[in-house]
């Protein structure tokens, strides 16, 4: 009896040991240096400069163990800048990596070391916060795998062989350039796409007075995405081939749990799998009741976990990824053996899109709210667009099959799952294997947001505020956040709250999904909650690199934290703010025969200063230079006062003067003039403008540049009450450069290349 009691203690003492080893080794600390270093690359034709991390693009992959402790090392070989964010990830706020927020930027030739317990699971990605760096090379996968012994460990899920994927663009531009382009509305990247709607384009497709009206409401060409990319990567490659995982050759009947991040900085992605459905297991790290869908589209900076099975021996098949725009993709070849190949999407239909925002804008700039009836990605407005939905190509489903359901045409437009066979995910489809309720004994803050935007001007905001324009938001340690937000722009925004995961309300009732970033379509209205447990100032904005940038960001500030790392917060937020609102240049000149004409701009979000000038080859000529110095007022930035200095020499005759159609008279060769004005964009998008000279003269002038003819020619005019007029036509070469020819009723007839930055 006391050998069995010997041998009892010790089997006890070993499992004690087994345990107290195995909480020792998940408690681990998990280290990882990372040298941030500029780098020259190839990926579409041209070599340019890009940043890698160890040498490589994507950066590593990190990988812990939920109860691990990460230590990440950066060593900044830059010469500017930089920081790293966390996506997803709860941590302490001084750990979230968000300059003039969480920390000081990371200084070129230094060291700066980040440490946070892992206390959580998913999968998740990390990027820098610092300017457009993320758009050239500073992404790479965060995965947290779950400790054997998790209660939510599920068998035929958890346990599949994994493989981490991270989707981005790549372009050989610049990224402050594209910045820059976006704002002063440059149409390169839809020529570059095949994306323009001109006036022939419009008649060729019987959508004259489409056009017609989308132009009489103020409104550009459609589009889906803002961007051109000259490629998208899988992992940093154009096409993979996976053939095997740790060593093991994929063969049918395998499954393989693909860990998908969205990290591009603009571009959405249809994800789809030759080999048949594909089954949705976890969403931005957050597990979720399986759903077999035929394709996804991914949000910027979302995360889907997803489980493909290999049909048959002796195929690979393609998982495919293509921009939302459908003018690239990237394949991932999953098995061995002869490549089975998915379809690619279809040419979207344009101007079944400007037809339907027509249908939704109104004069004003906003749109048809149609409340919760657009919720949650259930009603996918680009639907009009695709053809293998809605036109040829596309399998119309037999609707008498579904008992029960309200099958009319109004009720079902934007709905692909009711016109199609083709099931694709949305939010709604989403539910928590868990209980995801907060607490119903705790303070309740509601907030509302209305996402708004001007595509002219390219200024993105929050209750048509952007970021430099408000102060941070306070919230109460220990409070419920419920946020409504309404889009009201015509693009959609991923909306992303750093250091929490919010719960989605979307009829699931207890089991809500989790998520940490929320895709909104326009005219949609969604409705987010999170308790807000963790002190300190976290980041809310649209994960659209461009967008963030351009002012659509909020700052919540949860209790009265004291960042160790940014002893003056006031200052450093302001710091923060100056981001969002950059200026931004713009410049061009037509060299012509008959003289130079060209412009000078510089702007914010709200104010302009700008400066043109037409300067004559002889003194009957002569030479004008105006400028302005105006604030754009509303929403939509239609209407714009400014003060304005206009300084000009033309050689008259002895008896010549110059009279404007109020009769009002000027006899001097040279000109200095004061004035008070506005200018207000009219609807088919003509500038009116109203000056008032110190002299007493008024000017009145009505004018409209890049008239979109056909896909590359454009047009323009410019009439006002002084008698003067101009006409011109240019035929676009590139981003930079178009051949011009025009009339100008001072300076006659010209031709000549058109310079423009």
């Amino acid at each position: 009896m006391i050998r069995y009691k010997k041998i009892s203690i010790r089997i006890l003492q070993t499992v004690l040991i087994l345990l107290c080893t195995q909480t020792l080794f998940a408690q681990k600390v998990v280290r990882y240096e990372l040298y941030v270093k500029d780098t020259l690359v190839n990926y579409a034709g041209k070599e340019k400069r890009a940043i890698a991390v160890n040498g490589q693009i994507p950066m590593p992959t990190l990988t812990f163990t939920e109860g691990d402790t990460a230590e990440i090392v950066v060593h900044n070989q830059l010469k500017e800048s930089t920081s790293l964010h966390w996506h997803g990830v709860f941590l302490p706020n001084k750990e979230d990596g968000v300059p003039w927020l969480t920390q000081k930027p990371i200084a070129p030739g230094t060291t700066y070391t980040y440490r946070f317990p892992i206390i959580q699971h998913g999968t998740h990605w990390y990027h820098s916060h610092s300017g457009l760096q993320e758009q050239i090379g500073m992404y790479g996968s965060f995965i947290m795998k779950k400790r054997g012994d998790d209660k939510t460990f599920r068998n035929g899920i958890d346990d599949l062989p994994t493989v981490p994927i991270i989707l981005s663009e790549w372009t050989n531009l610049n990224p402050n350039n594209i910045n820059r382009m976006l704002h002063n509305a440059n149409d390169w990247a839809a020529i570059k796409k095949g994306a323009t709607q001109s006036y022939v384009e419009a008649i060729k497709e019987g959508k004259f007075g489409v056009k017609i009206k989308n132009e009489w409401k103020r409104m550009l060409a459609m589009d889906v995405s803002d961007v051109y990319y000259d490629k998208i990567l899988i992992n940093g490659n154009h096409t993979t081939d996976l053939k095997t995982i740790d060593g093991k050759e994929l063969r049918a009947g395998d499954k393989v749990r693909l860990r998908v991040s969205n990290g591009g900085a603009s571009s959405y992605f249809w994800l789809r799998y030759g080999g048949g459905k594909i089954t949705v297991v976890a969403n931005d790290g957050n597990d979720v009741e399986p759903v077999e869908v035929d394709r996804l589209i991914i949000a910027v900076s979302e995360t889907y976990d997803i489980v493909v099975t290999i049909p048959e021996d002796g195929l690979a098949y393609e998982f495919l990824a293509t921009t939302e725009d459908r003018t690239q993709s990237a394949s991932y070849f999953i098995g061995n053996g002869v490549k089975q190949l998915i379809s690619p999407l279809p040419k979207l239909k344009y101007f079944e899109g400007m037809k339907m925002m027509n249908d939704m804008m109104k004069m004003n700039g906003n749109l048809d709210d149609m409340g919760m009836k657009m919720s949650l990605n259930q009603m996918d407005m680009n639907v009009v667009m695709y053809p293998e939905i809605t036109g040829e190509g596309g399998k119309k489903m037999d609707h008498s099959q579904h008992s029960g359901m309200k099958m009319d045409d109004n009720a079902n437009k934007y709905n692909a799952n009711a016109l199609a066979d083709i099931k694709t995910l949305n939010y709604a489809m989403l539910q928590s294997p868990y209980n995801t309720t907060l607490p119903n004994d705790v303070p309740v803050k509601e907030l509302k947001f209305t996402l708004t935007g001007n595509m002219n001007r390219y200024v993105w905001s929050m209750d048509n505020k952007i970021l430099s324009e408000t102060d941070k938001i306070p919230v109460k340690k220990g409070e419920i956040l419920r946020i409504t937000i309404y889009n009201n722009s015509m693009m959609r925004h991923p909306m992303h709250l750093h250091g929490f995961d919010f719960r989605v309300i979307n009829g699931k009732g207890e089991k809500s999904p989790l998520k940490n970033v929320l895709d909104i379509m326009p005219m949609e209205t969604d409705t987010i909650e999170f308790l807000a447990n963790e002190e300190g100032d976290w980041f809310f904005h649209c994960h659209i690199l461009y967008h963030m940038m351009a002012g659509m960001n909020r700052v919540f500030e949860v209790g009265d934290y004291k960042n160790p790392y940014l002893p003056d917060k006031a200052k450093a937020y302001k710091e923060l703010q100056r981001e969002s609102n950059m200026p931004h240049f713009m410049i061009e000149n037509d060299f012509a025969t008959n003289g130079n004409d060209g412009g000078a701009m510089l702007q914010n979000a709200r104010w302009s200063l700008g400066t043109e000038w037409r300067l004559g080859y002889n003194s009957m000529h002569g030479y004008e230079v105006e400028t302005h110095f105006g604030r754009y007022i509303g929403k939509m930035q239609w209407f714009m006062p400014f003060v304005g200095f206009d300084y000009r020499y033309r050689k008259m005759g002895e008896d010549e003067h110059e009279k404007n159609i109020f009769g009002q008279t000027n006899k001097k060769d040279t000109r200095r003039a004061v004035s008070l004005g506005f200018m207000y964009t009219l609807p088919m998008l003509v500038n009116f403008q109203a000056e008032v000279y110190h002299d007493g003269i008024v000017r009145l002038q009505l004018m409209r540049e890049d008239i979109p003819i056909s896909k590359r020619l454009r047009g323009g005019f410019m009439v006002n009450t002084d008698l003067e007029y101009m006409a011109d036509l240019s035929y676009i070469l590139n981003k930079n450069m178009a051949v011009r020819t025009h009339y100008d009723s001072d300076m006659g007839w010209g031709i000549g290349l058109r310079m423009n930055y």
